[in-house]
């Protein structure tokens, strides 16, 4: 995966340098202990890490003072306010000022961190980072893009959109299907990622006119952005081999990933289940718990927190609001990982590609109408 000048890279004030990352530790179910704890997971794997936390700075440093030399590696951020579960997006807007949210996406904004971690309401995130980051130039709606479990050597794939907005036009198709390509490509390290279109089949015939629109459109901008187009994929390819990235609605994409997270909770469940019911079932568990446990490390959703949204001038990852320190520190992981990578700069370059590739398609069949 190639890696940024660390030099143009920001740095927490006062420390030796890193990257550094913006979290918000408030706002989710389990409170700043968990967040703080996540922090600390994180930052004793990697050295290169620092942090500007925000929300009240008493709390805050009673939380990380208890963790060792963590401290050191932070700014805290006084914010007093704090964006509840329940609050609605268009209230935030109004009021968010003065809150952990707002405040560590001011940070991103005036350039002090490359990426902004949250565990809050995701809706109240979403217009909060619209409002305060801007969208790319030739972004018409923001993607969330998830990570999912697949087949593939990488053990994920990507999905977006997976919840930001419910429509999207053939256009939008198209900066998703860029936009995902490059998260895959600086994510994982994928030089050519594998792209396909979510619909009802893989036959040409088949979805809504603005997929067979968008089926049409991604294939010429390809070769130039560097991933190969599958074509239309179906709900049975998201955990397979044969895609990378997948290209979606928020609408679908938000019931894939509730489904899906759903089917892997009941699927945990039942095994549990099956292997507590009788003597010899438990003892075919410890027969087993090897490659029970592998099983459960794969599937285990808290490796894969952290939705990235993509389309705005910053790099937000949003935590899951149940996170433990675990799923935490996997976000955090996340934001780290794609800030080192240069993450942002390619993508922006990736979508100015695509309005390019738009505008010229359209003059040309502006030229052959006249």
């Amino acid at each position: 995966m190639a890696s940024a000048d660390s030099s143009t890279l920001p740095r927490a004030p006062g420390d030796g340098g890193g990257v550094v990352i913006s979290v918000d530790a408030m706002g989710g179910d389990r409170g700043p202990a968990t967040v703080v704890a996540g922090m600390a997971e994180s930052a004793g794997k990697n050295p290169d890490i620092r942090f500007i936390v925000h929300g009240p700075q008493a709390e805050l440093q009673r939380l990380i003072g208890r963790r060792g030399d963590l401290l050191q590696r932070c700014d805290i951020r006084d914010a007093a306010g704090v964006v509840t579960m329940d609050d609605k997006p268009s209230q935030v807007l109004r009021k968010g000022e003065g809150t952990s949210m707002w405040s560590a996406l001011e940070s991103v904004r005036r350039g002090e961190a490359t990426a902004a971690v949250s565990c809050g309401n995701t809706g109240a995130l979403m217009a909060l980072s619209m409002l305060r980051l801007r969208k790319l130039p030739g972004v018409n709606r923001p993607a969330i893009a998830c990570l999912w479990p697949s087949r593939n050597p990488q053990g994920f794939n990507v999905m977006l959109d997976v919840g930001a907005d419910i429509r999207a036009d053939a256009q939008d198709l198209l900066t998703y299907a860029l936009m995902g390509a490059s998260y895959a490509r600086n994510g994982f390290g994928l030089e050519r990622p594998r792209v396909g279109l979510l619909n009802v089949g893989t036959e040409e015939h088949k979805g809504r006119p603005e997929l067979k629109q968008a089926h049409e459109l991604i294939p010429t901008t390809a070769q130039a952005a560097n991933f190969d187009y599958v074509g239309f994929v179906e709900g049975g390819d998201l955990p397979s081999a044969r895609v990378d990235v997948i290209v979606t609605d928020g609408f679908t994409g938000n019931v894939a990933l509730k489904t899906g997270e759903g089917t892997a909770k009941l699927v945990g469940e039942l095994l549990k289940e099956a292997f507590g019911k009788s003597v010899m079932s438990k003892f075919a568990a410890l027969l087993t718990m090897g490659s029970l446990k592998r099983l459960q490390k794969r599937i285990d959703p808290r490796r894969v927190n952290g939705g990235v949204f993509l389309g705005l001038n910053g790099t937000v990852v949003k935590s899951h609001g149940s996170a433990d320190a675990t799923g935490v520190s996997a976000a955090i992981k996340l934001a780290f990982r794609l800030a080192q990578s240069g993450f942002q700069d390619r993508l922006a370059a990736r979508v100015a590609q695509s309005v390019a590739a738009a505008s010229q398609i359209n003059g040309s069949k502006e030229s052959e109408a006249s």
